[in-house]
């Protein structure tokens, strides 16, 4: 069959690559065409757009773009239509992909699958509307979504596993894995300041001046980011005790003792490689920004761990609170003691809560499942 996906940034691009991988295991006729990326590539296909071209963040980067996006929105529609695959799946990418899912569900006879659903649970829940109406079928890789979609909006969803713990399950269980260069004497804290130049340029440097009393004692690594050059780093780090990793986050979080950590799924991979962290992450306006928290914003929670958990695990600073000095305080708390213990007690439930499914595996049984059923 021939599957056409979507994906707008790095994330999307390896879960995206791992599904491709079990529909080619559970559909030996699977052809692809995407818009992805490196990692797609690699299992195969035709690559029509890099996601470099689709992932502007932020009011004016998308206003100064927006000829670009607008484009690429109707050459991608032009292009499903004129393959005419047998489904299109979706990989979150909301603000894009529920455009191209609305032209599609209103123009073709094309079936829509969504997998790694829209969290819409913590902004923009009028979405569900267009879920709804455009959606044949969601794939939700985090269990409390369930409640979301099922109980709260009446919409059928299917829990398929997490994929980010299937990832790291799978790191640990190889007997190949590339270690970062061998770390000896002083432990490890790791930074993981962001996939994006905005987000590197809003929380590294503070993340840096926070770290700074603590070169003498422990070794300071930053996880450099997919598609940032090297260059990029340099400025920030010219002068400072910090060695950068690429393509190693995860070595780099199986040696590390302490992290500090950007919101977005990085939050959930230290969590899963057991590492205590601090949830870092800079808004603008910083007493703006904790209005519209309160006010607009429908979680208790920004980071994945706490919202699994359900409660606090680890702690999230961000507007106000996101100084140096907090960060310090906090930091010290997780490099030893009671307060180290309890958030690994912490992350041993957001563990037994995700489960052990494997998400690809079962997102594409189910996805080819349907689609044998549409063609009888």
């Amino acid at each position: 069959m021939k599957y056409y996906l979507i994906v707008g940034e790095a994330s999307g691009d390896l879960h995206a690559s791992h599904l491709m991988m079990s529909l080619k295991k559970h559909d030996s006729d699977a052809q692809f065409r995407f818009f992805g990326g490196d990692m797609m590539k690699a299992i195969g296909g035709t690559c029509v757009r890099h996601y470099r071209e689709l992932a502007y963040m932020g009011f004016v980067p998308v206003l100064l773009h927006l000829p670009t996006i607008l484009s690429n929105m109707q050459m991608c529609k032009n292009d499903i239509v004129s393959w005419q695959p047998d489904c299109l799946i979706l990989v979150d990418y909301p603000g894009f992909n529920l455009k191209i899912a609305k032209f599609v569900k209103s123009q073709t006879n094309i079936p829509v699958y969504y997998y790694i659903s829209p969290k819409i649970w913590a902004w923009k829940e009028y979405r569900i509307k267009n879920i709804k109406r455009d959606v044949d079928e969601l794939f939700s890789i985090l269990p409390f979504e369930v409640d979301f979609y099922e109980d709260k909006h009446h919409y059928p969803i299917h829990y398929v596993g997490n994929p980010t713990a299937d990832e790291v399950r799978e790191f640990k269980d190889s007997q190949n894995n590339k270690e970062i260069q061998d770390y000896t004497g002083n432990p490890i804290i790791a930074l993981l300041a962001g996939s994006r130049q905005q987000e590197i340029k809003d929380n590294l440097p503070v993340m840096l001046e926070a770290v700074k009393p603590y070169e003498a004692d422990y070794q300071i690594v930053l996880a450099g980011a997919p598609g940032i050059e090297p260059d990029y780093y340099a400025p920030y780090i010219s002068d400072r005790k910090v060695q950068v990793v690429y393509n190693q986050t995860y070595a780099l979080l199986s040696q590390a003792h302490a992290a500090l950590v950007t919101s977005g799924t990085a939050t959930l991979e230290t969590c899963l490689f057991r590492v205590p962290q601090v949830v870092c992450y800079k808004l603008p306006l910083p007493v703006i920004a904790d209005f519209v928290r309160r006010r607009l914003i429908k979680v208790k929670f920004i980071s994945l761990v706490n919202l699994i958990a359900d409660r606090e695990v680890v702690t999230e600073l961000l507007g106000r609170t996101f100084t140096v000095g907090h960060i310090r305080r906090e930091l010290d708390k997780i490099l030893s003691g009671p307060a180290r213990d309890a958030m690994l007690e912490g992350y041993s439930e957001v563990s037994r809560r995700l489960g052990d499914q494997k998400a690809p595996d079962n997102a594409a049984c189910l996805m080819i499942e349907k689609l044998k059923k549409k063609r009888i």
